[in-house]
């Protein structure tokens, strides 16, 4: 890692994993780099970088993870997504959960796959008789305290020196740690003060198991990690992954993504009603400004290019769509109307002031509002440049965000020009052409009237 000419520091930790996870076989590396202009690669190249060089040490497997800006949910783990398998019997989860880790690591489309069903764990297996332990007047918590003293490292004093000080450990002397046998010659006192040896109490026996259990949603469970390969989105990966599941994992055993794979899921489905709100509530303030149902339309039609350009654009420069480039896209509904609002204004007043009719006052409102059309959008355009070109700290992550948003403002500049203008005359006539029809209703209607008024007569 160190090796490396982008990376300019390394802090490690040894005995403790992601989310302050013990154990003797994990560790921990944080990885700063060196300020963005004076290295030659971004943050995930790097990490793709120090992936193939670590893919070279054996017996060592690497998980490398670039902090998202946005942290999602609570469940930590050793890489950025997250998926879990819950049931009520924590063994109904081995031979699936195995499985479809498996399966997972196939996908060429996902890295960094790992489980935390570590099943294959050296323990040591102590069953406590409890018909001896009774009738002896030691309890199972007795039982539990003599093995922690012995084996915990309980911390029973502090010694205080003239500058620092030590704590003062209570536990089994090393070389009988590691000694099975030994545990059967660890004393425990009865209440009647004998010292019963632990093999009259118990069985212990050596084996394998699970370093720890998980839960989630209160329910035994495994947690499935995952990094994604570069130009991969996170939709791509959540359906492969709902492919394998439905394949490999039985009925009963209940699935989900947590964290940002959760919150893409949530806002996906959400998105599109979310715009909806948004059109429906934008739609309703001009109509009240203009006091005219078609014209709105008219200024709205700006929206689908705008949309079309954002995709194309994040599509073209083989960015996510992510939780940032859904915040660009909806921002683009308030920065693209304010083309057709100009445009629309200024036609509308013409008609009013100098009864133009819609082509000749349209035509005068693109000739008069084009410099003003075109100042604005380039504001727009180069305020939100220095995102899509990702300058700063953390630049990667909002990228998505500025690429949108420019995508869209410069493919809907182009277009709405041209489109804007023609629905204003289309809207203009089919309102004339309703309102004739209204009228001329409304005199046959009155003639009938009057026809009906002379018979009576």
């Amino acid at each position: 890692i160190q090796k490396n000419p982008n990376v300019e520091a390394v802090m490690s930790t040894a005995g403790q994993g992601v989310g302050g996870t013990l154990g003797d076989n994990v560790g921990r590396y944080i990885i700063r780099l060196k300020p963005r202009e004076e290295r030659t690669a971004g943050a995930d190249e790097v990490i793709q970088q120090i992936r193939r060089e670590a893919s070279k040490l054996q017996g060592v497997r690497l998980f490398l993870s670039n902090p998202p800006a946005i942290r999602i949910g609570g469940t930590i783990s050793t890489s950025d997504y997250v998926y879990s398998l819950s049931t009520t019997e924590l063994t109904h989860l081995y031979a699936p959960g195995e499985a479809l880790e498996a399966k997972l690591r196939t996908i060429p489309m996902l890295q960094d796959v790992s489980s935390n069903l570590e099943l294959r764990n050296p323990e040591i297996q102590i069953r406590v008789l409890r018909d001896r332990a009774s009738a002896l007047g030691i309890s199972s918590q007795q039982v539990e305290l003599a093995l922690f003293n012995a084996f915990g490292g309980r911390q029973v004093s502090t010694l205080y020196g003239a500058a620092d000080q030590y704590s003062i450990m209570l536990e089994l002397d090393r070389k009988y740690q590691s000694d099975i046998n030994a545990l059967g010659s660890l004393f425990i006192q009865s209440p009647a003060g004998a010292m019963v040896p632990l093999s009259t109490l118990a069985e212990v026996k050596s084996g394998v198991g699970p370093i720890s259990v998980a839960h989630f949603g209160q329910l035994p469970s495994v947690i499935l990690s995952f990094n994604l390969a570069p130009g991969v989105s996170v939709g791509d990966a959540i359906g492969v992954i709902n492919e394998a599941a439905a394949e490999i994992v039985p009925a009963g055993i209940s699935t989900s993504f947590t964290g940002s794979a959760k919150a893409f899921q949530e806002a996906f489905k959400s998105l599109p009603i979310l715009l909806m709100i948004t059109i429906v509530l934008i739609y309703m303030i001009l109509a009240i400004l203009y006091e005219h149902y078609g014209h709105p339309f008219t200024i709205l039609t700006a929206l689908p290019f705008a949309g079309f350009g954002a995709l194309a654009t994040l599509l073209l420069f083989r960015e996510e769509l992510n939780i940032f480039s859904f915040v660009g896209i909806i921002l683009l509904i308030g920065l693209v109307k304010k083309n057709g609002i100009m445009m629309i204004d200024f036609a509308m007043q013409m008609q009013r002031e100098k009864g133009m009719q819609a082509m000749d006052a349209i035509i005068e409102a693109c000739s008069v509002r084009f410099r003003p059309i075109m100042m604005t959008t380039g504001a727009a355009i180069f305020a939100t440049l220095p995102i899509a070109m990702g300058y700063g700290a953390g630049a990667e992550t909002r990228r998505p965000l500025g690429i949108a948003v420019v995508g869209g403002l410069v493919f809907s500049q182009f277009l709405t020009l041209y489109v804007t203008p023609v629905f204003f005359v289309v809207m203009d006539r089919l309102a004339r052409y309703i309102g004739t029809l209204r009228s001329k209703k409304s005199a046959d209607a009155g003639a009938a009237s009057h026809a009906g008024a002379n018979t009576g007569e």
